[in-house]
């Protein structure tokens, strides 16, 4: 690219899965030679809380080197996805949290005009997959940003069958991220990162 796309991923995850998608949006992000920042949210559940559950736990400590995000992140990209495990049809607390702290940039429309897409898990079929995610883009409106989800633009969108977002179920953390959710995490990378080049051209011609 001859103007590089900057692209933050930012995501919660408890247990990998949310990570997992993360890291391959990030991942093809780099391939395409965009500016990318992989960062995770503040943990806001207690030390007892996590270490009770091994798989927190074993994920806690193998995610510790990952960034904690901030606002100038934000205001650094040029596009911005956002990823979270479902929690009763909702965003995660800790991703809602980090995103309430964003008002200073708002106030100043900081967070207008920026690309934003978001993916999600959840431990059961469905389980607020959807509703997670029109929740998530709920705050992307009062941002004045620009969503763009996947839509059905690829075949890949046909088979996972969510226009909304990259979405994977882990079967109460039995199931594995396959090709296909690795596939969709692609595509709407790409998505991202094409038409966020196409409007960061549009407005600087």
């Amino acid at each position: 690219m001859s103007t590089p796309v900057k692209l933050a991923v930012i995501y919660y995850s408890s247990t990998g899965f949310s990570a997992q998608i993360a890291e391959e949006i990030s991942d093809t992000a780099i391939k395409e030679g965009v500016e990318v920042r992989l960062l995770r949210v503040p943990e806001l559940a207690p030390e007892a809380a996590i270490a009770a559950n091994d798989a927190w736990a074993t994920h806690a400590a193998a995610s510790a080197h990952i960034p904690v995000a901030g606002p100038a992140d934000i205001e650094w990209a040029d596009a911005v996805i956002f990823g979270t495990p479902t929690r009763f049809g909702n965003v995660s607390s800790q991703l809602k949290q980090f995103i309430d702290t964003l008002g200073g940039l708002w106030a100043q429309g900081k967070l207008a005009n920026k690309v934003y897409s978001g993916f999600v898990t959840t431990a059961t079929t469905h389980g607020g997959q959807e509703s997670t995610l029109l929740a998530l883009y709920n705050s992307i409106h009062h941002f004045g940003g620009i969503i763009v989800s996947p839509g059905y633009t690829d075949p890949v969108k046909f088979k996972d069958g969510n226009p909304y977002g990259t979405s994977h179920t882990d079967g109460q953390g039995q199931n594995t991220i396959g090709e296909l959710t690795r596939n969709a995490a692609r595509h709407q990378a790409l998505r991202v990162i094409q038409l966020t080049a196409a409007l960061k051209a549009g407005l600087s011609g």
